[in-house]
This record gives C-alpha cells, sequence and structure tokens, in this order.
C-alpha cells in the first residue's frame, strides 16, 4: 500500500476504524473482530483508530482499545510499524448516550486509562474526542501539550474541530499538533474547510465514518447514484470508489472506514490502488 504521513510518519494510505467492533447491538464476537484487525495489518494497514469510548456500554471504557491491543498482541509482523490512534474526552452515559469533558485534569485521567488499556508506555497518537463547550478550548489543549511534554503521548490530534479551534489548537501545541479527524463522507462534506485547513498547515485530516456512518454504506447506492455508476463501469465496489475520491481530494486526507469483518476492510484497502479520472472525479463533485 502506498504511504502518506501523520506527522512525518508514514502510514498506509488506508487506515482501520476499529469503532464498529465495540457498538452495542452490532459487535461481532471477539474472535471476528481479531481476524479483521489481523487481515487489515497483514494487507499493509499500519493505522488504526479507537479511543476510550467505544465501548458497548459505560460499564466498558476501554472495550475498544483493549481488543485492539490483544490483536496487535497476537500480530506475527513488526508492531512498531502500527501506529495506533485513540481519543479521550468523549464519555460515555447510561443507556448508551453520549457526554463531554474537556477538563484537563479528566484529559490527563483518560490518558492514563490509555496508556492502560492499550499496555503503552506511550501512545502513539493521542487525539481530543470533542470540543466541551463548559470548557475553555486552550485548557484542553494545556493538557494535550503536557502530556505530550511528559512522555505521554507521542503526538498530538484533535477531532470535531472547526477551522478556527484547528488554528487554535495549533497556536498552543505547535509541532506537537499532526492531525484532525472530522466526519467527512458523500452524505457529510461540510469538512471542506477543514481539509484545506490541514493542507494549509501540513496536519494529517482523518475522515471518520468516511463511507457514510454504520449501515449507511448501501446509501452509496441509493443516493448518490454517480458512486455506484462508476463502481460498476469499474468492476469495484461503490466504497472502493468513495474511498479514492477521499484520498483524491487531497494528499493530507487518510481515511479511516470501520470494518468488523475481514472482507470489509480487505475491500477498502482496494481504493489505494483505484485512480478516478478528472471526468469521473467531476461527476462525484
Amino acid at each position: 500500500m502506498r504511504t502518506r504521513t501523520i506527522g512525518g510518519r508514514p502510514v498506509g494510505a488506508v487506515g482501520l476504524g476499529a469503532m464498529p467492533m465495540s457498538v452495542a447491538g452490532h459487535m461481532p464476537d471477539e474472535g471476528q473482530s481479531i481476524r479483521t484487525i489481523l487481515a487489515a495489518l497483514d494487507a499493509g494497514i499500519t493505522l488504526i483508530d479507537t479511543a476510550d469510548a467505544y465501548t458497548p456500554s459505560h460499564e466498558e471504557v476501554g472495550h475498544n482499545e483493549r481488543l485492539v491491543a490483544r490483536a496487535i498482541a497476537l500480530w506475527a509482523g513488526d508492531a512498531g510499524t502500527v501506529l495506533v490512534a485513540t481519543k479521550g474526552g468523549a464519555v460515555r452515559t447510561p443507556g448508551g448516550g453520549w457526554d463531554h469533558d474537556g477538563r484537563p485534569s479528566y484529559i490527563k485521567q483518560a490518558c492514563d486509562r490509555s496508556l492502560k488499556a492499550l499496555g503503552v508506555d506511550s501512545i502513539g497518537l493521542y487525539q481530543h474526542h470533542r470540543p466541551d463547550p463548559k470548557v475553555p478550548y486552550e485548557e484542553t489543549m494545556g493538557a494535550l501539550k503536557d502530556l505530550h511534554d511528559a512522555g505521554k503521548i507521542q503526538m498530538a490530534g484533535i477531532s470535531n474541530a472547526d477551522p478556527e479551534q484547528i488554528r487554535q489548537a495549533h497556536g498552543i501545541l505547535g509541532d506537537r499538533l499532526v492531525s484532525v479527524q472530522n466526519e467527512y463522507s458523500p452524505r457529510f462534506r461540510t469538512s471542506e474547510p477543514e481539509i484545506d485547513v490541514c493542507a494549509e498547515l501540513g496536519l494529517a485530516f482523518l475522515p471518520w465514518s468516511p463511507l457514510g456512518g454504520i449501515g449507511r454504506t448501501e446509501d452509496l447506492r441509493e443516493r448518490h447514484a454517480a458512486f455506484a455508476e462508476i463502481a460498476e463501469a469499474r468492476g469495484v465496489s461503490p466504497q472502493q470508489v468513495c474511498l479514492a475520491w477521499e484520498l483524491a481530494r487531497s494528499p493530507v486526507v487518510i481515511p479511516i472506514p470501520g470494518a468488523s469483518r475481514p472482507e470489509t476492510i480487505l475491500d477498502s484497502i482496494g481504493a489505494d490502488a483505484l485512480e478516478l479520472s478528472e471526468e469521473e472525479l467531476a461527476r462525484l463533485g
């Protein structure tokens, strides 16, 4: 697989989003999840995205991180080539809900918990999950700076941030900030300005839900006909066309499609070899 860079570190142009392996009501058994991660690693994926809040219930915080760590420990390859990106600052509540906690004290507590869940001394890429309206953004960014300076994280990222917040974070973190993870797909294109800011500042842009989200991949056939039409003409899946379209948007884009089956992530990896023509890109918008 071709590579792109995060903070100067090369990673495969397509990553793996591990969240679907820990969603209540949708998650597969652990064996299938581990086979999926191992298949991704064997095929050349070197970026795996997780989070402490990817968990089937509020009582199992770190579920997805522990799963990723178990799979990497079983892999016959060099674990040092794998960049695990995790996130902190989102909080799961009883009943399957979500909340936010951007207090520096909580971010540092969450990082320590993620270090334990992943079984590492330093996290490759640690990302703030989502801005907390109750906490000044600069205070949360200061916590990431402290974690980096303490050696607990090697690189810092932010998620669900607007252009102003990206610039603010960059001003505080400097070269410590290497990535932005926002939603981006054919059904959600409002992150175009954030991609441009990332390209300007030299930050990687990691689209979450790049295929539209859990249970929505069929929208590529039903609501975005051009993707399905080009896929049929090329003899590939609409998902591959979608990811290739995102890769063509900017060299800073590194999609992280979610998967819970080996077949799914192996199909997504095929997007790396799919070069769309200017005419095809124009049709996709």
